[in-house]
């Protein structure tokens, strides 16, 4: 691996490591090598899962995140393992969308952010959430 190579994968812990048995709520970062530039990244998952804090029973969602980098790029194995995270956690739908966007921005500072929560169906209800983070101007 050249010098650059190294650089970038410095700080990364879990990629091309075995997955660990327990999730982690530890989301790693790599260099956005092209900051200049306005791009989106969009990741998705349908496999999201956590439990309602009332009942127990499981909720099912497709999580779908799209941002703007600045400096920093969400790995995403480290993602899937954050996501993972949730999976016996009992917590209402809006609150979970809302701290996955501000665990994610917390760890990007990205230009914008927006985390979508499309939920099953449950007692003949769907229920999406959509929550969005802008960087202000005096922190671009």
């Amino acid at each position: 691996m050249d010098n650059q190579q190294d650089d970038l994968l410095s700080g990364l812990t879990l990629l091309g490591h075995e997955t660990p048995r327990q999730p982690s709520r530890k989301l790693e970062t790599f260099p956005n090598q092209h900051p200049g530039r306005r791009y989106t990244v969009t990741l998705q998952t349908n496999e999201f899962t956590c439990v309602c804090p009332m009942t127990g029973q499981p909720d099912f969602a497709t999580i779908t995140i799209r941002y703007i980098p600045d400096q920093k790029i969400v790995e995403s194995k480290s993602l899937k393992l954050y996501l993972w995270s949730y999976r016996n956690e009992g917590v209402f739908h809006e609150h979970v969308t809302n701290q996955i966007l501000d665990d994610l921005v917390a760890a990007l500072d990205p230009i914008s952010c927006e985390v979508t929560g499309a939920f099953n169906m449950r007692g003949g209800i769907a229920l999406t959430v959509e929550a969005k983070h802008e960087k202000s101007p005096q922190n671009s």
